[in-house]
């Protein structure tokens, strides 16, 4: 009995044992499988990929360098602000968000865009206005911040106004996201809870945004562009970012996705003055190199806080940037509006609204301004508007023109809208030695020397109306070794020959900045697989666990190489596309890339006048 009870006892011991050494794995994962991550998605508005470097740009280097580096990398086209910022809320392609261009059509005027069916989206009043007419939702999508904030989830959206807003343009739904822009603490701006006043007083910061100052100053055809970088209103968002968003974050003790929008280099790419009417050195001069620097430190200071505040380990950082960038070209031989005298553009150089100039003309219809209650426009007597309404009464216009800088959006309207009327119009733009691709909507049939706009994902489930045509510039690169380093492009903008633009079909416009790094991102791993900005939002939303909705089809994928356990080398499969050649011979071409079912956009335009065609 004694032994019976010895060895019972030893037996029990054993299988308590055996249970705890089992179990111990289980109980050592709970915690991790529990704890979600965090998110930051920091947009180096402009950044080029090859612009980055162990000196100007360390900490971006470092990141490529230690996380995922995504070499094989696209902006949507056009390849604009607004357009990409809808592409990174939502994770879907053009066709299904609207947002089309910077400045796109609308159903009504716009009263804070002085009553202009064709109004800038970046400016918050515009925004929530264009929000109305559309289902209080423009975009038709459901982004990535409103998605994490009704799961509980702290959220921001700091920088640069316009595509700050649009990360969570349904402000009205649920527990409202932080938002600071350059509007913060003006009439226009997004009300801050009490909760961040307070915090803003509490480190003396201002409750309004600082001006960008002497970097806001674009000068003319005689008078330089600025010379400095955004550094005081960056950094007010970087201490903003720094001093009272992650410090409030940590102390809720939730998981958060921040989106911060960098201006620089974008805006001093724009603005710089240190090539005025020259294509040499364009945007690499000092200035834009000051830019960069200046993007760089502020992502610094945004990390060393993670660290400071124990969040490094669990916040995943996706950099990207929503486009590209070249010089402004504005010269052309064919052009109408080139032949004109205008008072601050040089001699033989196209004006800003050329596009609607030439078509008005050539159409011999009447031009209106639309950002100036349809005043009419006389191009013989210095007169021009950036974007137009061409025809006989304003009222019933047959085209409108968005004038977007390196590309433009036509929207045909009653006699011109129909496969006639569209042929038309294509022969005209086919004649200009500007042009250089052009997508015609499906609706109206193919047209030759066109692509639909099907094929760039340009027709979905959008409620904006949907673009006629797109008309692509031409591009090239002033031969420094590094194509897309020095590209230049003629551009439908108020900027100078010199400055910088972005918007076209271009190689140099379409490869923008990506890179990540974090607990769900691999280490020391370059992808060389196609992605692009749509990816951005899917990815994301993985690894934090969240589900998604959507109304439309045309989305980016889960970048699943690029994470903790993805299979390596996964293949793109370069394509192209040709239109039918038009009766003068010129065709457009399509490069693009596809991984699976989704498709990445290289380059497309007219055979040697579209750079890496």
């Amino acid at each position: 009995m004694r032994f019976l009870t010895h060895n019972r006892f030893w037996l029990l011991l054993a299988l308590c044992v055996i249970v705890v050494v089992a179990c111990t794995p289980f109980l050592e994962k709970r915690p991790q499988e529990t704890t979600l991550h965090n998110a930051i998605i920091f947009v180096a508005d402009g950044l080029r990929p090859t612009s980055i470097n162990a000196t100007d740009t360390p900490m971006l280097q470092e990141i490529r360098d230690k996380g995922v580096t995504f070499v094989n990398s696209h902006s949507l086209f056009p390849t604009f602000t607004t357009a990409n910022a809808s592409a990174i809320a939502t994770g879907h392609y053009l066709g299904d968000t609207g947002d089309f261009s910077n400045t796109i059509k609308v159903n009504a005027p716009v009263k804070s865009a002085k009553n202009s069916l064709v109004p800038f989206l970046e400016n918050n009043a515009v925004l929530k206005e264009v929000n109305k007419q559309f289902g209080a939702n423009y975009l038709n999508e459901t982004s990535l911040l409103a998605i994490a904030k009704n799961k509980g989830f702290s959220t921001a959206a700091v920088g640069k106004i316009g595509p700050v807003l649009i990360q969570d343009v349904t402000q009205d739904k649920g527990e409202p996201t932080i938002i600071f822009d350059d509007a913060t603490g003006t009439p226009t701006g997004i009300a801050l809870s009490q909760e961040i006043t307070t915090l803003l007083s509490k480190n003396s910061l201002p409750l309004t945004t600082p001006s960008r100052g002497d970097n806001g100053k674009a000068g003319d055809s005689k008078i330089p562009g600025t010379k400095v970088a955004n550094v005081a209103q960056q950094q007010y968002f970087a201490d903003v970012t720094n001093q009272v968003i992650l410090p409030l974050f940590k102390q809720r003790q939730k998981p958060f996705v921040l989106v911060y929008w960098s201006r620089d280099p974008d805006g001093t790419q724009h603005n710089h003055g240190d090539s005025l009417n020259k294509l040499v050195p364009g945007i690499n001069g000092p200035t834009v190199q000051a830019a960069r620097q200046n993007v760089d430190k502020n992502l610094a200071q945004i990390r060393t806080t993670l660290k400071k505040l124990g969040l490094e380990a669990t916040t995943n950082i996706f950099v990207t940037a929503d486009h590209g960038f070249s010089t402004i070209s504005k010269e052309s031989k064919t052009s109408y509006a080139a032949t004109l005298s205008y008072a601050d553009v040089p001699k033989g150089f196209l004006p800003p609204g050329f596009v609607a100039i030439d078509l008005a003309h050539d159409l011999q219809l009447s031009l209106f301004d639309p950002d100036n209650q349809n005043a009419p426009v006389n191009p013989t007597q210095g007169h021009f508007s950036r974007n137009g309404v061409i025809g006989k009464d304003p009222r019933k216009p047959d085209v409108i023109v968005a004038a977007n800088g390196g590309s433009d959006l036509l929207y045909l309207l009653n006699k011109t809208k129909n496969k006639a009327g569209t042929q038309k119009i294509v022969n005209l733009l086919l004649k200009q030695d500007y042009v250089s691709g052009l997508f015609v909507d499906d609706n109206l049939g193919a047209i030759p020397g066109t692509l639909p706009l099907s094929a760039i994902k340009l027709r979905g489930t959008a409620r904006t109306p949907i673009p006629s045509i797109v008309v692509n510039f031409r591009s090239f690169d002033t031969g420094c070794g590094n194509p897309t380093a020095c590209g230049i492009e003629v551009a439908d903008t108020g900027l100078q020959q010199g400055q910088g633009i972005h918007g076209s079909f271009s190689r140099a416009d379409t490869y923008n900045t990506m890179a990540a790094i974090g607990p769900d991102f691999k280490q020391g791993y370059q992808d060389q697989a196609a992605v692009s900005n749509a990816d951005v939002m899917p990815t994301l939303a993985q690894v934090l666990k969240l589900k998604l909705t959507a109304q439309g089809k045309l989305v980016g994928r889960v970048l699943s190489e690029a994470l903790v356990g993805g299979a390596d080398n996964l293949k793109s499969q370069a394509q192209t596309l040709e239109s039918q050649p038009a009766a003068n011979g010129i065709k457009t071409i399509l490069k693009y890339q596809t991984v699976g079912e989704t498709r990445y956009f290289d380059t497309a335009g007219f055979p040697g006048r579209t750079l890496g065609l």
